[in-house]
């Protein structure tokens, strides 16, 4: 059934590129992610009934399934696909009846050819799919890598300069971390010699206690570095501003709320190992510091942004950085970062969204330039609002529950100096952040000539609305299973 999942988007991906008709492709589009969304959820609702294979005494050695950790991750991944296949089934509709603009003024074709787009978007879940289920690192760094090139002709669909540069640079950026990631498998390899583990992940963990500590801190540095590098975590996060920036809004959600979970899954394997090798400390330190870090960069380049995708960008970088304190803090703080994996990928995936109907509506990214969102476009407005006070953590939502989490944690472990960094930089960044949103939403700018109302495409709307919806009922009330499920997935890290 694993293997099926991957199989399913990897042949949807190579026959879209076979595919003449534009209707046809995009039938084949939204089906695939129904079918692996339905197979997804099959698999997730199967495990929770048996029981997880890899709590405890790994099994023998296989190179793909799913123990608890992977099994959130796909599941984020599979329906934040999924929404992204209806919004994009919409967007490409409407944006295919006026092909020549320029993207900046809110058409995203520019004679690019579909089928690419396409294509590469379903590969590009294949890849992220593969991501999930490797129980061998070898095969989770080549995934990583396949996410990557598969992405890239996504970032680049515009087909002028800006998205070339942001291209360029993000697969170099990325290749860099990618071969520092492999100088880490290389030095995870050499830990575990003597006791012929090899990369496999299970094993790994079996002998850990007798794994060569040197080799394995180095093999945590040279993974940290590579993976964060795809992560997004600062001083390493350069690639991301550009590319989320550049990148269509349905690849900007896939970008930010799945792509860089399957790095952050990356160093929380690697992580494992060492936790159960005695090195949690040292670990947990780094985390900690790069946490620490991204979050405030993050904080002092947003306020001076002039791009609102750009702006979303950093807000990335933030949470990124969230999501590392809290599994450098352990303890109930790493309940918290999956928490806030989960609730940060629905509630970014969804501004992303919206700011795809702000950029058609508007015509323009620039975030002065944009003014009384409310009168043009009511419905995409209350969704650009609500989804600013969901992703800098207002109750109720999941995000706020896993920042006051993390914050409880660091207070019960006397991190007194970082609870209170912590506090001010998150305050800091909703300050800047709502002086972008409120004036987006209600600021005052004199009428173009012959401007109309906007007609908001709904199709691009509900699944943003429905992904707000679901961070908010987080919040409120978190189902026994997702409970269960995050809380097994702490096991795995």
């Amino acid at each position: 059934m694993i293997i099926t999942l991957m199989l399913l988007p990897l042949a949807a991906g190579i026959l879209s590129f076979l595919i003449r008709d534009d209707n046809t492709r995009r039938t084949l589009l939204l089906w695939t992610a129904r079918g692996h969304f339905l197979l997804t959820a099959v698999i997730i609702y199967t495990t929770l009934a048996l029981g997880f294979v890899f709590i405890g005494e790994p099994p023998a050695v296989v190179w793909f399934d799913y123990d608890a950790l992977g099994l959130l991750f796909i599941g984020i991944t599979s329906l934040l696909f999924l929404g992204a296949s209806h919004y994009a089934v919409t967007y490409l509709a409407l944006e295919k009846r006026d092909p020549g603009e320029d993207a900046d003024d809110g058409s995203i074709f520019n004679n690019a050819p579909e089928a690419v787009f396409t294509g590469c978007l379903l590969l590009f879940l294949a890849a992220m799919t593969a991501v999930t289920a490797s129980r061998h690192m070898g095969l989770l760094w080549a995934s990583v890598e396949a996410t990557t090139l598969l992405s890239a002709p996504l970032i680049y669909f515009h087909r002028h300069k800006r998205s070339l540069e942001a291209t360029w640079k993000y697969l170099l950026i990325c290749s860099v971390g990618i071969a520092l990631a492999l100088m880490g498998n290389l030095f995870l390899g050499a830990a575990g010699l003597k006791t012929g583990s090899g990369l496999d992940l299970g094993s790994l963990l079996a002998h850990a206690a007798i794994l060569d500590k040197p080799l394995l801190k180095a093999a945590f540095l040279f993974l940290f570095v590579g993976y964060g590098t795809k992560m997004g975590l600062s001083p390493f996060h350069t690639w991301l501003p550009d590319a989320h920036s550049e990148a269509p809004a349905v690849v900007s959600a896939l970008l930010s709320g799945a792509l860089l979970n399957c790095a952050f899954l990356g160093i929380l394997r690697v992580n494992a190992v060492c936790a159960a090798a005695g090195l949690a400390d040292f670990t947990g330190g780094i985390l900690i510091l790069f946490g620490m870090f991204s979050l405030i960069t993050a904080a002092l380049f947003i306020l001076g942004q002039r791009d609102y995708k750009r702006l979303l960008a950093y807000s990335s970088i933030e949470h990124m950085g969230i999501l590392a304190l809290g599994v450098g803090l352990g303890g109930g703080a790493v309940f918290a970062a999956l928490l806030g994996a989960l609730s940060h990928s629905l509630t970014k995936a969804g501004l992303f969204f919206t700011s795809g109907v702000v950029l058609a509506c508007e015509k323009t990214k620039r975030i002065t330039d944009v003014r009384g969102l409310w009168r043009r476009a009511p419905r995409t407005a209350v969704l650009w609002l609500g989804g600013f006070f969901l992703i800098t953590g207002m109750p109720p939502s999941g995000i706020f529950l896993a920042k006051f989490l993390i914050l409880k944690e660091a207070m019960a472990q006397k991190h007194y100096w970082l609870a209170g960094v912590f506090l001010f930089f998150l305050a800091m960044l909703f300050a800047g952040m709502a002086k972008v949103f409120i004036s987006m939403t209600f600021g005052e700018r004199e009428a173009k000539p012959g401007e109309k109302p906007f007609a908001e495409p709904a199709g691009m709307l509900v699944p943003a609305a429905i992904f707000f919806a679901c961070v908010i009922f987080l919040g409120l009330f978190m189902p026994a299973w997702l409970s269960g499920l995050i809380q097994n997935a702490t096991g795995n890290i």
